[in-house]
């Protein structure tokens, strides 16, 4: 018979219950929460060739322990967008860019398939030249000729004018129905050409895989709870609806640090300058969290060495984890980058980092005895004792470390954001702890800490903390708005918003309040309005258009946004 207080917490945890998943290099991991109960937590080894069967199994392991009817929210945290990009497996694309004059062709290398046709808009989004219709038909041609049915269209102040991105994305579409075209500007409203364009081609090689794989989720999780949401964490730590994802897929690149990065903050809530680290199986991740906010990507994320117009946390990933293996080569010691398998420990055949300081401080994992027996082969190869590998293993995992983490902080230092912190604050930046998240943690970071000379922050359930922080993120979306008061005239995108502004006295506050409107619409028309009043505005442009001597008009460009963050339910967890 249950007692009255397993019956109070089943109670209590079942009324709007919410599910986290994040996908790992080598394990997934799960949570069923509610009002700051983990009702249950769930880990699965990653089969990167079937993510959903991965991911599903790990949700029909949560719902075993909840009725799914209960179930408000589902947040996946997967690795499907970042794996097709990093190992080049994304669908062969074409790029068509309208580059105007300016930067030289051989500055936008971004793309084997990559073609430059006539067309061109000024600043001001006023066509200067007209696309040439026999180019942009024989271009088409050579593309449909070479197999290639997916097509990137970029052209130089598109996001003031779509025209001539319209024109060429209603050819191809007339000519080869088959092809998929997508177009900068539905991406992304913002300046900075070679950047809106490399986004455009990056969504383009995976819109498809990844539209394919949101309609099995879409299809297995509504079977399992058809009353819930499902979101999908991005790169910024917030969530996204799975409808508004099928356009933007890349935004969900390098949602796994995103999500080790929302948990620390969901356990650790205390406003202090603090480096997370997600030391997982494979790879160790780690973020900088200025007064308790995560850092940002200022320039936004870089993939495959370029960057974009992704909003994306400030995250460095290094190959070291907690299964890396520890080998001796040509008579030195080598850690990793390769995971052959778990460690010794835990039934693995080789040595592992894990292994090294299992042994090093006495921590009973799994099988002592295979720790020792295979770092015992290792230190015999290179003629030291078995205390002395440990203690060689345990230093060069904290250098590699401290290392990576000193280099984030010298990027930082010279970012203009780290010059206006150092003003607003008076005083220069300090370090006050060292917080730790995922299984390997507790094994390395207090060694690393100590180290550093900072304390360390471990919580009880920082093995799950990513799943946590996917689980209780908040929904995000950022809207740019463009206005130009001359031409008397605005666009907003994502939303395609567009309308009249009235010339006489308009002014930055006029341009602010417009893109609070236009974000209030945006999140009206993806169920996202309880956040709506939440905005940030984080960027602000306004310039004077000078015809003559007499001013013309203005332009001022807006960003804002609903800042990443947590839930409003969420007050922390109990157990």
């Amino acid at each position: 018979m249950k007692s009255s207080n397993d019956e109070i917490r089943r109670v209590k945890g079942m009324n709007n219950a919410l599910i986290g998943i994040d996908v790992g290099g080598t394990y997934t991991d799960g949570v069923l929460f509610r009002d700051g109960l983990i009702l249950h937590s769930v880990k699965h080894r990653t089969d990167e060739d079937d993510l959903k069967g991965t991911l599903l199994l790990v949700l029909d392991d949560l719902l075993v322990h909840g009725q799914a009817k209960d179930v408000r929210r589902v947040v996946l945290s997967t690795t499907l967008v970042t794996n097709l990009l990093a190992s080049g497996r994304g669908e062969r694309t074409a790029l068509i860019l309208l580059p105007g004059k300016g930067l030289p062709y051989s500055a936008y290398d971004y793309s084997p398939d990559t073609y430059f046709l006539k067309g061109w808009i000024d600043f001001r989004g006023r066509q200067i030249e007209a696309p040439d219709p026999g180019e942009i038909e024989d271009t088409l041609e050579k593309i449909h000729g070479s197999g290639i049915e997916r097509v990137a269209i970029a052209g130089k102040f598109s996001n003031r004018n779509d025209s001539h991105e319209k024109t060429l994305k209603k050819m191809a579409r007339d000519l080869y129905p088959h092809m998929d075209v997508c177009t900068s500007n539905e991406i992304s409203g913002r300046l900075n050409f070679p950047r809106r364009a490399v986004t455009c081609y990056y969504t383009a090689m995976t819109i498809r895989d990844w539209n394919r794989f949101a309609d099995e989720m879409e299809a297995a999780v509504k079977a399992r709870a058809p009353h819930c949401e499902l979101h999908i964490l991005k790169a910024d730590g917030g969530t996204t609806t799975l409808a508004a994802s099928r356009l933007r897929p890349c935004e969900t690149v390098f949602s796994g640090p995103a999500a080790s990065t929302m948990g620390t903050v969901a356990l650790n809530r205390e406003e202090l300058n603090a480096v997370s680290i997600d030391i997982g199986g494979t790879t160790s991740d780690i973020s900088l969290l200025i007064e308790g906010k995560p850092l940002h990507a200022s320039q936004g994320a870089l993939i495959a060495g370029h960057l974009t117009h992704i909003n994306s946390f400030a995250v460095s990933s290094i190959a070291l984890g907690g299964d890396s293996a520890v080998y001796a080569r040509d008579g030195k010691l080598e850690i990793g980058p390769m995971r052959l398998g778990p460690a010794a420990c835990f039934g693995g055949e080789v040595p592992t980092v894990t292994d090294a300081f299992n042994i090093m401080n006495q921590l009973g994992l799994g099988n002592p005895e295979a720790s020792h027996v295979t770092l015992n082969a290792v230190a015999a190869a290179l003629g030291v004792p078995l205390d002395g590998l440990c203690r060689s293993v345990a230093d060069q995992v904290s250098e590699r470390l401290e290392k990576s983490i000193e280099d984030m902080f010298r990027h930082w230092e010279n970012e203009p954001a780290y010059k206006v912190w150092e003003v607003v604050n008076a005083r220069k930046f300090n370090l006050h702890q060292v917080i730790g998240i995922g299984a390997a943690a507790p094994t390395i970071v207090p060694v690393l800490a100590e180290r550093m000379k900072v304390p360390h922050f471990l919580h009880r359930l920082s093995p799950v903390a990513n799943a946590l922080g996917a689980a209780v993120a908040r929904p995000t979306v950022a809207v740019e708005l463009h206005v130009d008061t001359g031409r008397e005239m605005y666009s907003a995108s994502p939303g395609g918003l567009s309308g009249k502004v009235n010339k006489r006295n308009y002014q930055l506050k006029n341009a602010e309040e417009l893109a609070r409107d236009c974000l209030k619409q945006v999140c009206a028309d993806r169920g996202l309005s309880d956040y709506a009043d939440d905005a940030q505005i984080y960027s602000v442009e306004q310039f004077n258009v000078i015809r003559g001597w007499e001013q013309e008009g203005k332009l001022f460009d807006i960003g804002i946004q609903i800042s990443p963050g947590l839930i409003h339910e969420y007050k922390g967890v109990e157990n």
